[in-house]
């Protein structure tokens, strides 16, 4: 099962480097169903691996000019802030099992069903918005909404240890009028930012790392991105805008049946 999580691995890279999310949305399951790592710890586990992997994919955009990095700050701020005190103080003191009564709701599960949940959401608005957006003029900046969302984003990748890309996207796009490619770029480097300092809120709470483990599983995801980022320019917007939320919608699928029946 590990080689098969080692390959997985790769595959989130170059969906990571491709989509400017979706890396994380793959990161978890693969950590929990193939390298058997429970859910709490891979969500920060998650939060190394795919910062550590978008800060080199935000790296490689800019230096083809497909990064504006103004707004990406801008957005980046208020969910930096949210994930870091989230995985600080708010995860480590979350109780397990969560509800014991009526019924009883693992940590662990509870984690996996709202990742899932917020998956769909996130498709279903992407697939919404995908054939009316049209690459805009000029930026423009919608600034509470802007720092709502930042925020919000960031508290989910505090709970999740996703990176957030299947949100953050659109609202680079939606809230900022930003390019579905350029929005990519952009998108790599806030979770870079938010991810890796959130990781920061798990060595504060004591997580212990399984260090050759996920010194394979950086190689297998950076390979994986660093074959993305070389054809980033072939991609259609809009067509990479379709399949990244066809794609969330299947991975959401696959994680509710496996925790619900």
């Amino acid at each position: 099962m590990e080689i098969l999580g080692y390959f997985a691995a790769f595959i989130m890279g170059a969906v990571l480097g491709s989509l400017g999310g979706g890396g994380s949305i793959l990161t978890v399951p693969i950590l929990v169903y193939l390298m058997k790592v429970p859910p709490v710890v891979a969500t920060g586990y998650s939060l190394l691996i795919v910062g550590a992997a978008a800060a080199y994919g935000a790296l490689r955009y800019w230096r083809k000019g497909r990064l504006n990095v103004k707004p990406a700050l801008t957005f980046a701020v208020p969910s930096v802030i949210a994930v870091y005190l989230t995985r600080a103080y708010l995860v480590p003191n979350m109780p397990d099992p969560l509800v014991s009564s009526p019924i009883v709701i693992a940590k662990g599960t509870f984690i996996m069903v709202l990742f899932a949940v917020l998956m769909v959401a996130a498709a279903l608005m992407m697939l919404r918005n995908a054939r009316s957006l049209t690459p805009p003029k000029e930026l423009s900046y919608n600034m509470p909404l802007i720092i709502i969302e930042g925020a919000i984003v960031g508290m989910a990748t505090g709970i999740l240890g996703a990176g957030g890309g299947f949100l953050i996207i659109p609202a680079l796009v939606l809230l900022m009028g930003m390019p579905m490619k350029d929005a990519v770029g952009a998108s790599l480097l806030i979770i870079a930012l938010k991810s890796l300092i959130g990781f920061m809120g798990d060595v504060q709470a004591g997580i212990h790392l399984e260090l050759p483990m996920l010194a394979i599983f950086f190689g297998a995801t950076f390979m994986g991105m660093f074959a993305a980022t070389q054809l980033c320019d072939k991609f259609d917007g809009k067509k990479l805008q379709k399949a990244f939320a066809y794609f969330t919608l299947v991975i959401a699928a696959i994680i509710l049946l496996k925790e619900l029946f």
